[in-house]
């Protein structure tokens, strides 16, 4: 089958570009260039990459650079991309140049030829609206690409992870008040350790997603200067002096975000600190939420043979081979995914470290993973709510039985009876097979009343 196409030309000569397609030469030759993962820029990025060249027509229209006609209809063309009808035309593979160059010309001529296509003339002709001298006007690659990160991982992060993360925290929380009258044995260094509450257990993991999504905020607010303004390497060379501080404003109203201009654009454009910052926020979460999956899929280990002193909701069958078998499938997906974003901080982190003089140069990947992290987190997150925490239940029988064998039972008798001679107890109930009231009882120590006030679980799990 023959595909039609056109041909457009960049400063390098002409290229061929399919008939339909409303990227131009830059574009296609990245194309050819980068054939590498099939990897593409996801909704979050595309549509900041709208929302800077939108709010750049507006900023350059209220500064006297443009004139109305073009920059109406560069802000009409760049809707389409804020809005994602135009997805399809953002064809390059994450790895390409490590400005993003190609990513930002790909913008550029996309919303050129829109704009030509919207004010009735001809696609790829230029005429009225030239990607570099109106779409990409007062900016360069350098600084368009950095403040896409910026504005997209702030949104995915406001929008994509925060919510997920409330969500999950407060299905905690109503499992913490569910199960705070329950009383099983503490663990420390995988050992019995003194009674807590259920309770109590299910509020310190909602206290770490409630502190995961302050983390999120915080990753928010490294983010909020924008390196939008410095042109090439920071100097600000071809733009207005009030260009960045403008488009900040700008930016701030269309994402409900508090963005302001980089108080220094050569440390904006050069390193890549503020992601670094961001990036640790997310990973730091996925190391969080790994802690609760594997405490609850430990907890509900069995269901016979295993601690088994919770019981997951029963998903889906666990074995192809085991009838009956039913596995922590939600805990076991929510790990995985914490091990994506821990591995995909690795890679934000070598990329970051691509900073030379006055650019970084691995800013796509480092894009790419960090918002990968953010929509997997966010999705985990919210599923784990949903198909396990919520359906939690306790095994209090199991509970009972786990406290009342316990050598930490002991713990309790020793600020009465002194320590040596609870040890003694302890090592007495281990190597009978008694219990440490069963082995108190025989020694006499204490009278029976005050063996079952001291030997408590519920006594113990409250200072005092």
């Amino acid at each position: 089958m023959t595909i039609e196409t056109r041909i457009e030309k960049d400063s390098m000569g002409e290229m061929t570009v399919p008939a339909g397609a409303y990227w131009g030469a830059q574009t296609q030759r990245a194309v050819d260039n980068f054939p590498i993962s099939g990897y593409r820029f996801g909704r979050r990025f595309v549509r900041a990459l709208g929302l800077i060249k939108q709010s750049a027509a507006t900023v350059n229209r209220e500064l006297g650079k443009l004139d109305a006609k073009r920059a109406d209809l560069i802000a009409q063309a760049a809707q389409h991309v804020v809005e994602g009808s135009l997805d399809d035309q953002f064809v390059l593979d994450i790895f390409q140049t490590g400005s993003g160059t190609s990513t930002n010309m790909n913008a550029n001529e996309v919303i050129s030829n829109r704009a030509i296509e919207l004010s009735g003339g001809t696609i790829g002709s230029r005429d009225p609206v030239h990607p570099n001298d109106h779409v990409n006007m007062g900016q360069s690659s350098n600084d368009v690409i950095p403040t896409a990160i910026h504005v997209a991982v702030a949104e995915a992060l406001k929008h994509d992870l925060i919510p997920p993360l409330n969500q999950l925290a407060g299905a905690l929380e109503d499992k913490a008040k569910s199960l705070d009258g329950i009383v099983k044995i503490g663990r420390t260094h995988l050992q019995d350790a003194t009674p807590v509450r259920l309770g109590q257990e299910f509020a310190g993991y909602a206290r770490q997603v409630r502190l995961a999504s302050m983390r999120a905020t915080k990753a928010i607010k490294a983010l909020r200067e924008l390196p939008i303004g410095g042109t090439a390497v920071g100097s600000g060379i071809n733009t207005h002096p009030e260009f960045g501080a403008r488009m900040a404003v700008a930016l701030s109203g269309v994402t409900d975000i508090d963005f302001v201009e980089a108080e220094d654009h050569f440390e904006a454009q050069s390193s890549k600190d503020g992601v670094s910052e961001a990036a640790g926020q997310i990973k730091t979460i996925a190391v969080g939420l790994t802690k609760i999956a594997n405490d609850l899929r430990l907890l509900s280990s069995g269901p016979r043979c295993g601690i088994g002193e919770l019981q997951l909701p029963a998903t889906q069958p666990g074995s192809s081979i085991m009838p009956g078998k039913v596995n922590p499938v939600m805990c076991e997906m929510v790990v995985q995914v914490c091990a994506q974003v821990i591995g995909n901080d690795t890679t934000i982190m070598l990329a970051c470290r691509e900073s030379f003089y006055e650019l970084n140069v691995g800013m796509p990947v480092m894009a790419h993973n960090l918002l990968e992290s953010i929509r997997i987190l966010g999705s985990a997150a919210r599923v784990f709510a949903e198909r396990c925490i919520v359906g939690i239940e306790a095994n209090t029988d199991r509970a009972n039985e786990l406290i009342e064998g316990s050598l930490a039972m002991c713990t309790s008798l020793a600020p009465i009876i002194g320590y040596d001679k609870a040890a003694a107890i302890a090592k007495q109930a281990f190597a009978t097979g008694k219990t440490v009231r069963q082995v108190a009882q025989d020694m006499k120590v204490l009278t029976d009343d005050e063996l079952d006030k001291a030997l408590n679980p519920m006594s113990m799990t409250k200072p005092g």
